[in-house]
Formats: structure tokens, C-alpha cells, sequence
């Protein structure tokens, strides 16, 4: 709805300052005429809203002019407070201001959405992390918070997975993300996009240097580049298992994260098909939990890998036990 758009071109221009008129347009999903159309309406509406053209142009709010904006909708009102990933406010410091910033915006609510607004946040709770995730390491974030929100540079001390003593490493700061209970730092390390788990992060100290990021590179963009790499890792290796039907269920949970397709059930047969990918064919060895629930079928190498591990805890177990 037009209307719609103008609050938003308003709200947007009252918080950034100038903007230029394709960004708004590739903002909003309209074309630029379409904007500029939308700047008049505003003017004739006797909001002090201008357009400069050129290279350095943009549309902008005369220099003061500020106005308290209460036109939401029931669902905007209700979609404030439905706050996902509550722990990550706590994680970042942020809880008493996040209870501050609701208050006053429940004020500011128009009348017949605040009863609206009150019900869907007591009625909608989102928990972002995981089940059975197990214990997390405390993570303090104070320093990587500062670096970011201050532009300065990070020097990092860094085990990676599977290494025993951390690495060195300078780098530049896009931001933090939250993904599914766990924080990381999106960097770029010598001028590409790194991620870097918070849990693994020993110590951190930000430099004085001003940080370095690539131009017109964002948060958002770095981390779909680092998103992708690690869902689409080359390598690995597929396998196909079946499962029995009363393991089914716990089967999806549990190889979730390995699972490369929906599983082929006919909600009849005792056996049901499924398929997996797997970083290297040592992590098949996660399938000895189900027993005789789970059977490898391809490729052979899986079932030998399979077969030799369990001659292992065969052979562990036909040992005396150790004092």
C-alpha cells in the first residue's frame, strides 16, 4: 500500500539522514520514479522532505525535523514483540535495555493494539538454541562488541577444531551472529571473509588501526558468502542407510544435520531409505548408536568403515577392565 510506503520512506529517511533514491527503490521493491513520486506526496503532505540529484545526491529530511510516528498496524504491533533468540540479548548486555525499549514502545502504541501486544508476548516465546546441544562455553562478547561498534581492527588468539594450541591472527570486523544459540565473528582475515566461532576465540584485543572491510561489503553480505561455503562444502561423502520405522523419528533428530533428503517412507514398509552426507567417512561412525536400527547399505567403504570400529569396541570390551 502506498501509505504503507511513504511510512516507511519516512522512517527510513528520519533514521540514515540521505539516502539515495535507488536504494530506497531496490528497498521498498519500487522503481525509482516511483520514489521520487512518493517524495512529492510527502511534500504536498507538509513533511519538509528534499531531493538533490547528482553523483553525492539523495533524498533527505530538512535538518531537525523529527516526528513521532504511531501508524503500526495490530500485526507490526505484535511483531515487535515476538522477540526471537532472547538469549542473545542477555549474551550482548542487553536485557534491562531491551525491557526499557518495549516499555516505551507500548506506550507509544496506539490504544487498540497494545492489548494485542501484551497477549502475543506472553503467548509466542522463541528459543533459538538447540535440544541437546549440550553445555556451551560462557562467551564474553565485551571486547568483540567494542571492536565492531568502535571500527577498529582485532588481533584474535584461535584454536580451531581439532588443533590443541590457538593461532594469531589480525583481523576486520564486519559484526557478530547469533546462529541457533551459538555467536560468531564474521571477518575479513588478509581481505577475505572469515568466520570465527566466539567459543574458540582465547583472548581478544582491538587495535588502534582503523578496520580495513572491503567497500560496499556488509555484515549481511559477508556472512551469506561464509553461510554458503559451509553449506555447500565440497567433499564428503554420500551415504544411503536404512532405518527402522519405531527409530525413525529419533533418527531425524539425531542426523539432522547430515541428512541430504527427505527419507523415502510409503508410511508402510518396516525399512525406510535415507540418505546422508557426511563430511569425511570417519563421522559414519555416529550411525553405531542406533545398533541394528540402522543398516549402511552404500557405499562399501562405509561398512567397512563401519565393521572396523565395531571390532574396536568388540575387542576394548573383551579386555580386562583397566584399574
Amino acid at each position: 500500500m502506498k501509505s504503507d510506503r511513504l511510512l516507511s520512506i519516512l522512517l527510513l529517511l528520519q533514521t540514515r539522514g540521505r539516502v539515495p533514491a535507488p536504494e530506497l527503490a531496490d528497498r521498498l521493491d519500487v522503481s525509482v520514479r516511483t520514489i521520487y513520486r512518493d517524495v512529492e506526496a510527502l511534500s504536498a503532505a507538509g513533511v519538509p522532505v528534499y531531493a538533490e540529484r547528482g553523483r553525492h545526491g539523495g533524498i533527505e529530511l530538512l535538518a531537525g525535523f523529527r516526528t513521532d510516528v504511531t501508524g503500526l498496524t495490530a500485526d507490526e504491533s505484535r511483531a515487535l514483540f515476538i522477540l526471537a533468540a532472547q538469549g542473545a540479548h542477555a549474551a550482548l548486555g542487553l536485557d534491562a535495555a531491551l525491557g526499557s525499549a518495549l516499555r516505551k514502545v507500548m506506550a507509544a502504541l496506539p490504544a487498540p493494539h497494545r492489548p494485542a501486544a501484551e497477549v502475543a508476548s506472553r503467548r509466542i516465546l522463541v528459543d533459538a538454541t538447540r535440544w541437546k546441544s549440550g553445555p556451551q562455553q560462557a562467551v564474553d562478547l565485551d571486547v568483540l562488541q567494542d571492536a565492531v561498534f568502535s571500527d577498529r581492527r582485532l588481533k584474535l588468539r584461535y584454536r580451531h577444531s581439532g588443533e590443541r594450541e590457538p593461532r594469531t591472527y589480525t583481523v576486520d570486523p564486519y559484526g557478530l551472529v547469533a546462529k541457533a544459540g551459538v555467536w560468531y565473528l564474521v571477518a575479513d582475515r588478509r581481505g577475505a571473509p572469515q568466520l570465527f566461532r566466539a567459543d574458540r576465540i582465547r583472548s581478544a584485543r582491538p587495535l588502534e588501526e582503523p578496520v580495513r572491510r572491503r567497500p560496499g561489503v556488509e555484515l549481511a553480505d559477508a556472512w551469506e558468502v561464509l553461510r554458503r561455503q559451509v553449506e555447500e562444502r565440497e567433499g564428503g561423502i554420500e551415504v544411503t542407510v536404512r532405518v527402522r520405522r519405531e527409530r525413525l523419528d529419533m533418527f531425524r533428530r539425531v542426523a539432522a544435520a547430515h541428512l541430504a533428503a527427505p527419507p523415502d517412507d510409503d508410511g508402510e514398509s518396516e525399512w525406510i531409505i535415507v540418505r546422508l552426507a557426511y563430511p569425511v567417512l570417519a563421522a559414519v561412525r555416529q550411525l553405531l548408536a542406533f545398533s541394528d536400527r540402522v543398516e549402511v547399505l552404500d557405499p562399501p567403504e562405509a561398512r567397512t568403515e563401519l565393521l572396523a570400529a565395531a571390532a574396536s569396541v568388540t575387542a576394548l570390551y573383551q579386555e580386562a577392565p583397566g584399574p
